[in-house]
């Protein structure tokens, strides 16, 4: 038995526990809204969910009113940051998809871009019939190598903001041929289990590369919570 952590998103966020689940396996939901950190203690493991942008205030950028922005949530931002960093004070296994990849990359002092659009990255919004797909490049010798056992593939898309400076004590381990960081890790492989990635494995289409691109990342994030 193991116990994941997820936290709540206010659009979609049924594909997370239902992506997630199995034989074994527990939920529970950490909800911004009720502030539950007390159940942080429960949990062997933590899946950071997607959603509204950061607010740029995280990133130590005050422009609000950028293209494409959204409404924000400071409580939200506050409560998933304070998820991260007991996640890394206790040495848990994280996976954190799209906003959580770029709320890692923000907690541990990178930047985001905050429209692709205007740095003329153009194909990572989603389409107005779902996500978009795009092909990535995984980079050699990382944990998502190791995991999907590819170099290359197609994922999902649908984002309009990216990292734009790396965070601190982070890699990259894969980019889209556009060059957009497409997901993270942490350059100390000796660290416990992390990983960022900028599709959504938890609704992928793509059958081709289902398998290596989110189920082989959903088994390896859960055999990393069971080892602990």
């Amino acid at each position: 038995m193991c116990t994941i952590g997820i936290t709540s998103s206010d659009t979609n966020f049924q594909n997370y526990p239902t992506w997630i689940s199995g034989e074994g396996i527990e939920v529970v939901i950490l909800a911004y809204q009720d502030q539950n950190t007390h159940d942080l203690e429960r949990c062997d493991g933590f899946l950071l969910t997607g959603g509204i942008d950061l607010h740029p205030q995280f990133y130590q950028n005050k422009r609000t009113n950028y293209p494409n922005s959204t409404d924000f949530n400071e409580s939200r931002d506050h409560f998933e940051i304070a998820v991260f960093n007991y996640a890394q004070k206790q040495n848990k296994p994280l996976l954190a998809i799209c906003r959580g990849l770029q709320l890692v990359n923000v907690a541990l002092g990178g930047t985001l871009f905050q429209d692709l659009q205007e740095s003329d990255f153009l194909n990572h919004r989603k389409t107005a019939t779902g996500d978009f797909e795009h092909q990535i490049q995984v980079e050699s010798a990382t944990l998502l190598a190791n995991i999907c056992g590819l170099t290359s593939g197609m994922v999902n898309s649908a984002h309009h903001q990216g990292i734009d400076k790396l965070g601190s004590g982070l890699k990259v381990a894969a980019r889209s041929t556009d060059g957009v960081v497409e997901a993270i890790e942490y350059a100390d492989q000796e660290l416990p289990f992390f990983l960022g990635v900028q599709w959504h494995p938890e609704r992928m289409q793509i059958p081709a590369f289902n398998l290596a691109f989110s189920q082989n990342i959903r088994l390896a994030f859960i055999e990393a919570m069971q080892k602990k």
